[in-house]
């Protein structure tokens, strides 16, 4: 088809699409990560595009944020204390306590313990934009957390579990401004200078960014087929109550302090989602491969509980 009559046609039909993939996000993530276990190489050749692919999203949400977005959390400057503050308490907390709760073995209770004393993950951003929750204050929490870590982490472990940890300050925050910050920023004066003739590609974001997330569950699934096929379940159990409680005292956490909605969904799913990478990489240079098991299972499950509660909210909104 050619012609204006054609023109219209082709952003109707993607925007179709989009609509199409947005209703259909859970089964989409389901049906990727069956084939990824029956599978694996059909999505872990994707693991060294990951963070490009999380940075290209980051760059769509800076097309979708203003500048304002970002000053209109200065009067809100306690949200992001509380935010950091509920993000280093409550999961090494519960990581402790799901670790007496279930008994575990000293090596898996570390495990658990130590993902907790993670910061945020970027792939919260990415939930927290479908989720319908504070995309500048989400942010901002990423970048606090990750900054404050090379401290905080290390002293939560060695208050916890008595191990002292050496985390690369320089390496954590050079990887959260290329796949945050850089690419968030210069959305931002994109849209500035582009204005309303970005609304058209906004429109498809949602859509994109359900399809990277979907590839990183399915590659992480890839990656750890092993582990998940070998169906460790009491290490199962303690992830999936470990990354709940994260949610869920989040959300209670935040709502204490404010009656936004959208400020609450964005503290809660900080606190749920962890860089559970970060914990796999400490796991395995500190301690065994058993430790880092729990860090493993968590990245899987906290994306899939994600994409669930996501799912939920915006339904709700």
């Amino acid at each position: 088809m050619t012609g204006p009559a054609g023109g219209r046609y082709l952003p109707e039909m993607l925007e179709t699409i989009a609509q199409a993939i947005e209703k259909a996000f859970l089964p989409i993530a389901l049906v990727c990560s069956a084939a990824a276990l029956a599978a694996p190489g059909l999505f872990t050749w994707i693991a060294p595009y990951l963070s490009p692919a999380l940075g290209l999203i980051m760059f769509g949400m800076g097309l979708a944020l203003t500048f304002g977005d970002f000053t209109a959390l200065l009067p809100k400057w306690r949200l992001v204390v509380v935010g950091v503050a509920l993000q280093f308490s409550i999961m090494p907390l519960m990581g402790l306590a799901v670790a007496n709760l279930l008994a575990l073995p000293p090596e898996t209770a570390v495990g658990v313990i130590l993902v907790g004393a993670c910061p945020g993950g970027t792939a919260s951003n990415v939930i927290t934009y479908l989720a319908g929750g504070n995309l500048a204050l989400s942010v901002t929490l990423t970048l606090g957390t990750t900054l404050l870590a090379p401290l905080a982490t290390p002293a939560i472990v060695k208050l916890l579990c008595g191990t002292r940890l050496a985390v690369d300050f320089s390496a954590m925050v050079g990887s959260v401004f290329w796949i945050v910050a850089f690419p968030v920023l210069d959305g931002l004066i994109l849209r500035r200078l582009l204005r309303d003739r970005l609304r058209p590609v906004l429109a498809l974001f949602p859509a994109l960014s359900i399809l990277v997330i979907t590839m990183v569950i399915a590659c992480v699934v890839g990656l750890n087929r092993d582990t998940v096929l070998a169906f460790p379940g009491t290490a199962i159990v303690a992830c999936t109550l470990h990354n709940l409680s994260g949610f869920v005292l989040g959300y209670a956490g935040a709502r204490a302090f404010t009656r936004d909605r959208a400020d609450a969904i964005a503290i809660a799913v900080e606190v749920g989602m962890q860089n559970s990478g970060l914990g796999v990489a400490l796991a395995k240079t500190y301690f065994t491969a058993a430790t880092a098991l729990p860090a493993a299972l968590f990245s899987l499950e906290q994306n899939l509980a994600g994409v669930v509660l996501a799912k939920w909210w915006r339904r709700r909104r």
